[in-house]
């Protein structure tokens, strides 16, 4: 169930919002994009709120509210299927990344929202409300519920969030699954769920899957930069193509090896 917001400020006290519609990068890469992006954006009168849209390379990513024990997949497996797993300073769960998907990351200043600095909960739902128009546009039947992080559909997980906010700046956003082959999605745990919440699925479902039609990830790009710019108050969006500045581009996995980045 959609749950309503505060409304932002006047837009007339608003800085615009810049998207970049990007490629892919590896996991390494991105902790640097967004150690930057996140440092600029906290410089009062900085680098002005950042939304990126891009593709990360395959992996799996474990957020602060996931563990190992989320990944069904033994450590044979992942060498064999030349999957990576990185701990993340991200919030969220374990997720897989891969072609489907659609990764959107915002960099700005809870002051840049229009929010106070310890607004990070409005923050969240302004965020969340977005996602939940863009995948309306997309005639998926988005679902929310109350304390659980994430928008859900009849497969699954939609889109997993994994938001951070530290000293008033946040960072990261959500794995949007458009058209991902499910296998290996349905071996790992995104979702953490309250005994309240019932018996919602854990693991990722797909756009597609859920409205059992072909959808364009040009598409799920275009109605995510709209809708997350109308949630979030901005007065304008401004298109960019490519990366905010030059980063390296995906190398080859680093099969069956753990580590922590970001």
């Amino acid at each position: 169930m959609l749950r309503s917001v505060s409304p932002s400020p006047p837009a007339s006290v608003r800085r615009p919002l810049a998207a970049w519609l990007a490629g892919r990068i590896d996991q390494a890469g991105y902790a640097r994009l967004a150690e930057r992006l996140a440092g600029e954006v906290a410089i009062p009168g900085g680098r002005q709120p950042t939304l990126v849209v891009f593709e990360l390379a395959p992996a799996i990513t474990i957020g602060r509210l996931g563990s190992r024990a989320d990944v069904r997949l033994g450590d044979e497996e992942l060498v064999s299927r030349q999957l990576a797993v990185r701990f993340t300073g991200r919030g969220g769960g374990a997720v897989l990344h891969g072609p489907g998907q659609v990764c959107v990351s915002l960099f700005a200043s809870l002051a840049d929202l229009g929010l106070d600095r310890h607004a990070a909960g409005a923050c969240l739902e302004r965020f969340e409300r977005g996602l939940a128009a863009a995948l309306e546009t997309l005639r998926a039947g988005p679902i929310r519920h109350p304390g659980v992080a994430g928008i859900f559909g009849r497969t699954g997980l939609l889109a997993a969030v994994g938001m951070a906010v530290r000293r008033g700046v946040v960072a990261h956003g959500a794995f949007v699954n458009v058209c991902p082959a499910l296998e290996l999605h349905h071996k790992i745990v995104s979702a953490r769920l309250p005994a309240a919440a019932g018996r919602l699925p854990v693991s990722m479902g797909s756009v597609e899957a859920d409205i059992q039609r072909r959808v364009r990830l040009q598409d799920a790009r275009t109605a995510l930069v709209e809708a997350l710019g109308l949630a979030l108050g901005f007065p304008q969006t401004h298109i960019h193509a490519g990366f905010p500045f030059a980063v390296a581009t995906a190398g080859p996995a680093h099969p069956g090896f753990v580590s922590r980045v970001g």
